[in-house]
């Protein structure tokens, strides 16, 4: 018996060391990012291994359990030596999600910072063309729309004061910059079909991206996933000539992946002056270059041409909100422009624990502008390198995780002014263009040098702090003023150094708490820098501002009811003033201090998880105490007044229904209150209610073919309100100010989107 017993424990230790060996990569199925600390079991033999940081295992083959909190279980036959491996996410708890998977990857509920993931399923909840829903819906964060090509973003009330588009956020796509040597963000001409996630982060609190005084949106792109080809084709038609077209087409093997879509997209307006056509091109492709290497190309490629109603007083927003600004009609303002980015990223492994991701981006702008006063053309030049060394170390058997880099942008724009000669021709001529006005080069640049780390304290608390230093350099060329107004130099502003600090802790099961203090800045755009005679002012500072939070995220009831409180006080001086001159012309100063405190709540409950059905309800809501603690301007003192285009509270709520055999649908309300329209707080627009919904069915027509028909309506009620507001307008030669931009009364859309896989 003694020697049957050892042969029968040497044969089982050659029989286990005999099984063949699997290495794998395991990935986010949404972003085809790695997972770290992935747990796999072969339940053959009980062992259990766990995923390095760039989703690496090796086991040995067999029956094979794959688990991570937050991600679908999959329990999988391996016989293969080498395997890649999605796993889905969980839909019922999106603060499991990772998130910032270009900087220092971390599960969202271990952030110290309010943050906030949008999905596919959350980008495809409306109509397809139009970002505003989306983003309406986060708490903390209002997008006005005037028209789809007039937007403005803010967040917790950051950027409401700037007159034209978004101003004082950062914005990336993949780990290109979309915010440019202006401090501006073009962020609505995205195609959001070309997107797998938003990533919002509120607050000055991302150093690793910049430290705008709003906060950072990450646009991650959709790659194609390991060994996927398709090709799909989808059309949506609406009202007021609302037409979308889009095409798409994904390839990949084990070791590369591209991903190209095409849309055209074209609205007729609901007003006058008010025609929209807009082409777009996206790539994005992922190359292994060997085990430890690997290049990514992003690329987007918009071609718009949209006309410029403009706003409205309030005689004609109320009796006829569908004409166009006289003079902006008249002359039959318009704007056309190109525009081009692209960027590569190459990411070297040192080792399973310290990596290097450098990109090199560039763009192109042209937009040619007619306007009432003038005609605008517009050229500029962006190129940027960005490079950071991310790792992973131990310290007392506690694990920190660290990213430090930099980032260099240079800026190079162009803006010549001419006279618009609209009023010596007949109405219908439009806009012609006069002798040239102004002709201003402006070379704008700044670095980035930064360090952020997390570090796990304990099971229970971690910590999160980081520091941004930057400075920005003008170098403005005048080439049409006279010697007595030339208006060119060299100017920079002083180095800003932004530190931050953040907790999280684990009080249980039930309730994680998290804090931050952060320090943030915007510097003015280029229109701001000007004086209304087109010379620079060089005595403009950027804005500063503190950000003290704390907050709490929660999982009750068996995780069917989860969601996240924050409260937050943001302190900023030298704030820039705008003064209007004459009509539509305007300039900065710094000349005051806002106070921005706020509560921000929300919450998801699962009502049914049933096999066969999930049905979700929903609700959040924002309330905004933001107000001029210190603002003198000329003779009037505004000092204790509400924020200029910032609402006191926004409620957002609904309901998603998604069944096994698909039918799917939401239905949403949002309610506004009045908004400010004027520094004095005279004049406020009406608080209104928003309810919006889209209904779908998803199926197969056999193993490869897939297809969603779908129907949506925006503003069901049919609500008359104002869905973005021109601040501090003035009305010159007896006219009345022009506050107003009408929103969309009630419209219908509807299309089919029909996918084929290989």
């Amino acid at each position: 018996m003694k020697h049957i017993f050892i042969f029968l424990v040497l044969f089982s230790n050659l029989w286990g060391y005999s099984q063949s060996k699997v290495k794998g990569i395991i990935l986010d199925a949404s972003n085809n990012t790695p997972l770290l600390n992935v747990q796999i079991t072969n339940t053959e033999t009980n062992t259990i291994v766990f995923t390095n940081p760039r989703g690496e295992f090796s086991i040995a083959a067999g029956s094979i359990e794959i688990y991570k909190e937050g991600y679908k279980q999959i329990n999988i036959q391996v016989d293969k030596e080498e395997i890649t491996i999605l796993l889905q996410k969980t839909t019922t708890n999106l603060e499991e999600v990772t998130i910032n998977s270009f900087s220092i990857p971390n599960q969202q509920k271990y952030a110290t910072d309010a943050v906030t993931v949008l999905d596919t399923d959350n980008i495809n909840r409306s109509n397809p063309i139009e970002l505003h829903p989306i983003l309406n819906r986060v708490p903390g964060v209002f997008m006005q729309n005037a028209t789809l090509n007039t937007n403005r973003i803010t967040i917790r009330g950051i950027g409401a004061r700037n007159l034209f588009g978004t101003a004082n956020i950062r914005a990336y796509f993949g780990d290109i910059p979309l915010t440019d040597g202006n401090g501006e963000s073009a962020i609505e001409d995205l195609e959001l079909g070309a997107l797998s996630t938003i990533e919002i982060h509120k607050g000055p609190s991302s150093s690793s991206y910049g430290v705008g005084l709003g906060g950072t949106i990450l646009f991650h792109p959709e790659f194609t996933k390991p060994q996927e080809q398709y090709a799909s084709v989808s059309s949506t038609f609406g009202s007021y000539g609302l037409k979308r077209f889009l095409v798409q087409a994904a390839l990949a093997t084990e070791s590369s992946n591209i991903n190209i879509v095409y849309s055209n997209n074209q609205n007729d307006g609901y007003r006058d002056n008010n025609n929209y056509d807009r082409n777009t091109i996206s790539i994005a492709s992922k190359i292994s270059l060997g085990k430890k290497d690997n290049l990514t190309v992003l690329g987007s490629y918009v071609n718009l041409k949209a006309e410029i109603p403009s706003s409205l007083n309030q005689e004609d927003f109320d009796d006829n909100p569908r004409q166009a600004a006289f003079t902006w009609g008249r002359s039959q303002a318009f704007e056309d422009v190109d525009f081009a980015i692209l960027g590569l990223t190459w990411k070297h492994d040192y080792s399973p624990s310290l990596s290097q991701h450098t990109s090199i981006f560039g763009s192109v702008k042209q937009n040619y502008e007619p306007r009432p006063f003038n005609i605008l053309e517009e050229d500029s030049y962006t190129f940027g390198i960005r490079s950071r060394i991310l790792g992973t170390f131990t310290i007392a058997q506690q694990k920190i995780n660290w990213t430090a880099g930099g980032e260099l942008f240079l800026d190079t724009y162009n803006a010549q002014t001419f006279e618009n000669l609209f009023e010596d021709f007949p109405p219908e001529t439009g806009s012609v263009q006069g002798s040239r006005i102004s002709d201003l080069d402006e070379d704008r640049s700044y670095y980035n040098l930064f360090a952020e780390a997390n570090y796990e304290i304990n099971q229970k608390l971690k910590l999160n702090i980081g520091v941004n230093l930057n400075q920005t350099f003008f170098d403005i060329k005048d080439r049409f003023l006279t010697d007595q107004n030339d208006s060119s130099g060299t100017f920079d502003f002083d180095p800003i150094v932004s530190p931050k600090i953040g907790v999280n802790y684990t009080l249980n099961s039930t309730f994680t708490l998290f804090g931050n203090i952060s320090h943030g800045f915007s510097t003015p755009t280029a229109s701001e820098t000007l004086l209304p005679d087109g010379i620079f002012n060089p005595d403009l500072k950027p804005e500063i501002g503190w950000n003290y939070e704390v907050g709490t995220r929660y999982k009750l009831f068996n995780n069917k009811l989860y969601g996240s409180l924050s409260v937050y006080s943001l302190q900023v001086r030298d704030l820039l003033v705008t003064r209007r001159t004459t009509e539509d012309n305007f300039f900065a100063i710094n000349a005051g201090k806002t106070e921005h405190n706020g509560i921000e709540a929300e919450a998801y409950y699962n009502i049914i998880t049933s096999d066969t059905w999930q049905l979700r309800f929903w609700g959040n809501i924002s309330l905004y105490d933001y107000t001029f603690k210190d603002f003198v301007d000329l003779d009037d003192d505004f000092s204790g007044n509400d924020l200029t285009g910032a609402p006191s509270h926004v409620f957002n709520t609904g309901i998603d229904l998604i069944s096994q055999k698909g039918f799917y649908g939401n239905l949403n309300l949002q309610t506004v209150s009045t908004i400010p329209a004027n520094d004095a707080n005279t004049v406020f627009s009406d608080h209104y209610e928003l309810i919006h919904g889209k209904i779908g069915f998803k199926s197969n027509i056999g193993s490869h073919l897939t297809y969603d028909l779908f129907l949506g309506a925006n503003n069901i009620l049919d609500t008359k309100y104002a869905s973005q507001l021109q601040i501090n307008a003035r009305g010159f030669g007896g006219n009345a100010p022009r506050y107003f931009y009408p929103g969309l009364p009630f419209n219908m859309y509807g299309g089919i989107n029909i996918n084929y896989r290989l």
